[in-house]
């Protein structure tokens, strides 16, 4: 098959890593955590930050030893077995392809309330237009939307901790601080499994740092640049996930946080700052759109991956003379989320997605710990831990997401067999 061009530099690679993260999950999953577990959704974002570094530490070593188009599905076929690395492709494509449609549904939700389903579909056509120009422009556009949402996200933060704090006393200050600690507490200890299932949804909102390990082979100097781009995205967006759940839970509360379609937005309200809420609303769009765009990209790299290696029609992987993107994958990628957008409601596709990316990451891990010693960059109990961590938190999900991802994985298997049967 032909080759992708190595395009993107270390700057590039982090700017992707972020904008695959600050997007819809920041602005839409403390809402679906809260409404899970109240206050224990602290606690569940902490532990979802832990599995992520997991798996974010086993994809960066894999990635410096393949670095190649396809993450977990090329590490699945070459470190354990063609068929393991096959679930983790099929999961990836069907949980990535949810994931594209809650991001588009969250920009829709945030931009145009009422006409949301028609929005999401021009931006997932305009979009895949975009990538499908090369993946210097899809770089470039992403840093731009990273730039802009973080700023809005740092104002919206000081201004809603600015109108929280300003009027109440040091007594006060007091009582909610005993208030957050003995309810953050008491939600543990009564519901723990409500802990790992807003766990399990919060992961959503990470599964973005992973990115490059399906870029890698656009990637210049991937063994180096990968390895030191991931972590640094990673834990900005973690220090930025953690203050901005902190302020939604002492600014709304976990009840008022559960019902919201937009958290940020109505504690600016609450703070008494409409006009930051309307910018809030633009940058959640905004921050949604930077996240479809590298989630499309990643969508066409695995399609191209195993459309080279015969899991997928050999058409997936032609690769534009210009542009040396996949175009047919990443046309085919574009209509398969509107297709989606025009069935489905955001919460079940971030459920869905959530058990699916779970079982991709869980190949990724074990495929780390298959690797030998001396192509090891992180301890092997981290790829032990993500492995345990990403089935136990695939299972706490609902019932209908369990099942559903698994009718997808059977219909992925049943696919291959008769692909395979096909060809002898």
């Amino acid at each position: 098959m032909p080759a992708l061009g190595r395009r993107l530099s270390f700057t590039d690679s982090v700017f992707i890593g972020l904008g695959a993260m600050i997007g819809a999950g920041i602005f839409a999953v403390p809402a679906v955590a809260a409404a899970s577990a109240g206050w224990g959704m602290l606690l569940a974002l902490i532990l979802a930050s832990l599995l992520a570094y997991c798996n974010a530490v086993s994809s960066a070593q894999l990635a410096a030893v393949y670095p190649e188009s396809g993450g977990a599905y090329t590490y699945g076929r070459k470190q354990l077995h063609p068929w393991a690395g096959f679930a983790a492709g099929w999961s990836f494509l069907f949980g990535k392809i949810a994931s594209c449609g809650a991001m588009a549904l969250t920009a829709g939700a945030y931009l145009w309330p009422g006409q949301e389903r028609w929005l999401a579909v021009a931006v997932v056509a305009a979009l895949t237009g975009l990538n499908l120009l090369g993946i210097k422009k899809t770089a470039l556009a992403t840093r731009v939307i990273v730039m802009v949402v973080i700023a809005v996200l740092l104002v919206s933060l000081a201004a809603i901790w600015f109108g929280h704090n300003s009027g109440k006393s040091d007594q006060s200050h007091g009582m909610l601080s005993q208030e957050f600690v003995g309810s953050l507490v008491a939600s543990v200890v009564e519901d723990p499994l409500s802990v790992l299932q807003a766990s399990a949804l919060w992961f959503f909102a990470f599964a973005g740092y992973a990115r490059l390990a399906t870029l890698g082979e656009e990637v210049q100097d991937p063994a180096k640049t990968i390895p030191r781009a991931i972590p640094v995205a990673f834990f900005f967006v973690v220090t930025l996930y953690l203050l901005v759940a902190i302020t939604l839970l002492l600014s709304l509360g976990p009840a008022r946080l559960g019902q919201s379609s937009a958290p940020l937005a109505d504690a600016l309200l609450a703070g008494g700052f409409p006009p930051l809420a309307v910018m809030v609303r633009l940058a959640a769009g905004l921050a949604s759109m930077g996240v479809l765009l590298s989630l499309l990209a990643g969508l066409s790299r695995t399609s191209y991956a195993m459309a080279s290696a015969g899991d997928l029609p050999s058409r997936l992987g032609r690769i534009h003379p210009r542009f040396q993107v996949p175009h047919i994958s990443e046309s085919l990628a574009g209509a398969l989320v509107i297709l989606l957008i025009l069935v489905a409601d955001l919460r079940t596709a971030i459920g869905f997605s959530s058990f699916l990316v779970l079982i991709y990451y869980s190949v990724t891990n074990a495929s780390s710990l298959s690797l030998r010693p001396e192509q090891r960059r992180w301890p092997a109990f981290l790829s032990v831990l993500g492995l345990f961590g990403c089935i136990a938190f695939a299972f706490s999900l609902p019932v209908s997401a369990v099942l559903s991802g698994l009718m997808i994985l059977a219909i992925g298997f049943l696919y291959r067999s008769i692909r395979l049967a096909a060809r002898r």
